[in-house]
């Protein structure tokens, strides 16, 4: 035993109680889900490039956002649990005060007012870094008090989850802030709330459903609409479901051929790099492809939970398990989206749908992720 752990460890520089410490924990970095995570994001590039109409410059576009997403993720790895969690209250102080700059003076697109624009530097949505800080503050809060927490704590994390979140659907973002509430009651859950407490709340929320839908925007209640009887309005709005369901059907078992996709390439199916680019990986690639990508999908949620798990405090595995069931929730919201039986909510498919913002915030989860594993404490045997 001793000879196996003088091999294993032989190579690299001791530490302060005199033990080995490989490469890859000195990079901070866990190398499987580093392995994971590019996989996916090369053949989520090869999926992209036909869904954009075989566009080199779409492709290299988002090659270069992934770059800037693993540089993100590599620096903020070294940063220690400790650091991360001293900077989460002004983390989330700011991302709330960007969020009332959108409020106020932000960039309006597609009819929603979502993104800051520094003119010739950049344009950002400050609703995807709230994923990240939101769930952080509410980790933060709950660090140093007994858990499960007391009703006192719900009610306090309450506010520090509804504050961001209604600035977010008004702008209106209805897929984003129910991804950040999500994230949020992720920690809770992981708090050990227990299951009376949970039946309650969803008690509570199910009650509330009246009172959300006549706050809902019309195009938002007419998603729902759609969603349940897309067939009401084929040439309108219920186009992009039935094109998705149709092109996801078309591709059967091994797909039509990469870049082959009639209902993609023909421009039937919308949002076809965005949203709705696993129907285009439906329609190409077929069951096997689809298969293929939730696979990946499963070993990266796999070793995220694994990860967490190792995590010597408290706030590092309430924030650490958040971040991976929080990129679940993504991929589960995208795929039933696509496929009918999910209401259209506009969650990008994560490191394939086009966008910067989105693989950015992902990465960053993950680099937190892969500091909570790599600064650990070795304690003595």
């Amino acid at each position: 035993m001793k000879g196996l752990e003088w091999r294993r460890f032989s190579r690299a520089p001791a530490d302060g109680m005199g033990r080995k410490r490989s490469l890859w924990l000195r990079l901070h970095l866990d190398p499987w889900l580093l392995l994971l995570l590019l996989s996916l994001m090369g053949a989520g590039l090869i999926v992209l490039y036909s869904a954009s109409g075989m566009s080199l410059a779409i492709a290299l576009g988002q090659a270069s956002r992934f770059g800037v997403a693993l540089l993100a993720m590599f620096v903020i790895a070294q940063f220690s649990p400790g650091t991360l969690y001293r900077w989460t209250p002004l983390a989330y102080c700011l991302g709330v005060a960007m969020l009332l700059a959108v409020e106020i003076m932000g960039d309006i697109g597609m009819g929603a007012q979502r993104w800051l624009e520094i003119p010739g530097v950049i344009r950002f949505q400050p609703s995807e870094l709230m994923k990240l800080a939101v769930p952080m503050m509410v980790a933060a809060y709950l660090y140093k008090r007994a858990l499960p927490p007391s009703m006192r704590d719900l009610l306090v994390c309450a506010l520090i989850i509804g504050v961001p979140v209604m600035l977010i659907m008004r702008q209106p973002d209805l897929g984003t802030s129910l991804l950040v509430a999500c994230a949020a009651v992720f920690v809770i859950f992981l708090a050990g709330l227990s299951w009376r407490v949970i039946g309650l709340l969803a008690v509570l929320l199910a009650s509330a459903l009246p009172l959300l839908w006549f706050n809902m925007h019309e195009y938002q209640r007419q998603r729902v609409l759609t969603f349940l009887n897309p067939e009401s309005d084929p040439l309108g709005a219920g186009w992009n479901i039935i094109q998705s369901k149709t092109a996801i059907g078309s591709g059967g078992i091994s797909g039509k051929g990469w870049g082959l996709g009639t209902q993609s390439q023909l421009e039937f199916l919308p949002e076809r790099h965005t949203d709705f680019i696993g129907a285009v990986l439906g329609e190409e690639w077929g069951l096997i492809g689809m298969l293929v990508f939730l696979a990946l999908y499963v070993l990266i949620v796999g070793r995220g939970l694994f990860l967490a798990n190792t995590a010597q405090d408290t706030y590092g595995r309430l924030v650490g398990g958040s971040i991976v069931l929080t990129f679940f929730i993504y991929v589960f919201v995208n795929i039933g989206m696509v496929s009918g039986i999910l209401p259209v909510v506009g969650v990008p498919l994560p490191l394939v749908s086009y966008g910067g913002t989105s693989s950015v915030t992902l990465l960053i989860g993950f680099g937190i992720l892969m500091s909570v594993h790599t600064h650990r404490r070795l304690l003595p045997r």
